[in-house]
């Protein structure tokens, strides 16, 4: 404990809270590129004369990118670095902006929402990955959460700018460009004021560099503390050898897999995204329209901020299992509200709103950031890109299910069976973390991957 005291005493937390400032701005352009689009639905679907399966494709088809995305990062950032891959997401983030900002047709607009997706799914796996792999363990719980606030801040500020340009002529065009000008940005600070991650060049033989950083990070001892670790892991892991995809799925790592996967998945299927992407369509099923209905969005933009605010303060303080815990059962009751009040048309359009508000909530502080933090802390480092892509590119899967076929479930079976379904996966995902998901709370990286039995 003592030697722990000694070691937070000389974390530099200046350089820790600028990288993770610059990495996390993938996260911001991942909230813009994921909200941006809920303002403008009502002009997509008169512009280009969109039915409820149409519809559910031109905002779904995000989710076809992120899978992508997700999917094959690791491997390239294995390969690569993570900050090259970070350079490369910025990019997509800027051509995919100005595609749907300028599309005349609908083919284009879903060619670019695609290519956002790609951006959004590879920004879904590096940030965290990276900050993990930066980060003391008693900080990086709430370092890694940071990326969810940039996220959230993203959701809120695109609700907020939907609403200044909803009476703007061509608005929808100008709320879809946005991303632009925050992509050019997030480029310039990767290219001037960034550096690789240290376990990354460690697992790549430049040892001298990622030892350099890591005493930027904590100083010599702690530089000297952590290569020791990385050896020992590299060792256990064979990190010289390329990862071969089948290895994830053997012994106790399959194990490991199974849980972080679980987990993502029910991040998603809980309904989050549908709730983000439809906000103003889903009040206006309680009579609520036009720019109250954006209003309210930006309420449950703002409840989403200040309630991940909530998660980053806690989660290295009362610990990851405890937040998902509590915020699954919040969940869980907020939806069986909103289940009754659709089923029954037995709450008021104030009542369903406080019962999303508080859904949000529980969300935000816990599911949202928490799984990230959770599935990057398992992984070992040897298999941590692979593995974050694997489980990150089933939830997309998940969440492209749940998006293409919200708007024709609401609209067609109603809102008690679909907020019924979520509240059910809610309470799955609750029965699941109390038996499965370890602590991983003030633990080293490597000390997780002994008591998970992935190194001896």
């Amino acid at each position: 404990m003592k030697q722990l005291l000694k070691l937070n005493t000389k974390m530099n937390r200046g350089f820790l809270n600028w990288v993770t400032f610059v990495a996390v701005n993938g996260g911001l352009l991942f909230g813009l590129n994921m909200a941006g689009i809920s303002g403008a639905i009502p002009f997509l679907k008169e512009y280009f004369v969109l039915d409820d399966i149409s519809l559910g494709l031109a905002v779904s088809s995000i989710m076809v990118g992120c899978l992508v995305g997700s999917l094959f990062v690791g491997s390239l950032s294995d390969k690569y670095g993570r900050k090259k891959l970070m350079m490369i997401t910025a990019v997509l983030f800027m051509v995919s902006s100005l595609g749907c900002g300028l599309a005349d047709s609908l083919l284009l607009f879903i060619a670019s929402r695609i290519v956002s997706g790609i951006a959004v799914g590879a920004a879904s796996v590096l940030c965290p990955t990276y900050i993990s792999e930066i980060a003391p363990a008693e900080r990086r719980g709430a370092l890694v959460s940071n990326n969810q606030m940039a996220i959230v801040i993203g959701i809120l500020l695109a609700y907020v700018i939907d609403f200044g340009l909803v009476s703007v002529v061509n608005g929808w065009r100008y709320m879809l460009l946005v991303p632009f000008v925050f992509g050019l940005i997030y480029l310039i600070l990767l290219v001037f004021a960034f550096p690789e991650s240290p376990r990354w060049l460690a697992k790549v033989g430049r040892n001298k560099e990622a030892k350099v950083i890591l005493e930027k990070v904590g100083g010599v001892a702690y530089a000297g503390e952590q290569m020791a670790n990385i050896e020992t892991s590299s060792k256990a892991h064979e990190s010289d050898k390329p990862v071969r995809f089948k290895e994830l799925f053997r012994g106790k790592l399959a194990y490991v897999m199974l849980l972080g996967t679980t987990l993502a998945v029910l991040q998603q299927i809980t309904g989050i995204n549908a709730v983000v992407n439809y906000a103003p369509t889903i009040f206006q099923q309680t009579g609520v329209g036009g720019d109250t209905a954006l209003l309210q969005s930006i309420l449950v933009g703002f409840v989403n901020f200040v309630f991940t605010i909530v998660a980053v303060r806690l989660v290295d303080k009362k610990g990851r299992k405890t937040l998902l815990l509590w915020g699954a059962a919040g969940m869980t009751l907020a939806l069986a509200y909103l289940t009754g009040s659709f089923a029954f048309n037995s709450g008021n359009s104030f009542g369903i709103l406080i019962s999303l508000l508080t859904y949000i909530a529980f969300f935000a502080a816990s599911l949202a950031p928490v799984m990230w933090v959770v599935t990057s802390e398992m992984y070992p480092t040897r298999y941590r890109g692979v593995a974050m892509s694997f489980s990150t590119a089933i939830s997309w899967a998940c969440t492209l299910l749940v998006v293409q076929f919200f708007p024709w479930v609401l609209n067609n079976l109603g809102g008690g069976i679909t907020f019924g379904m979520f509240g059910v996966f809610s309470l799955i995902a609750f029965v699941f973390i109390k038996i499965y998901i370890p602590e991983t709370k003030g633990k080293s990286l490597e000390q997780i991957e002994k008591e998970l039995g992935l190194v001896k």
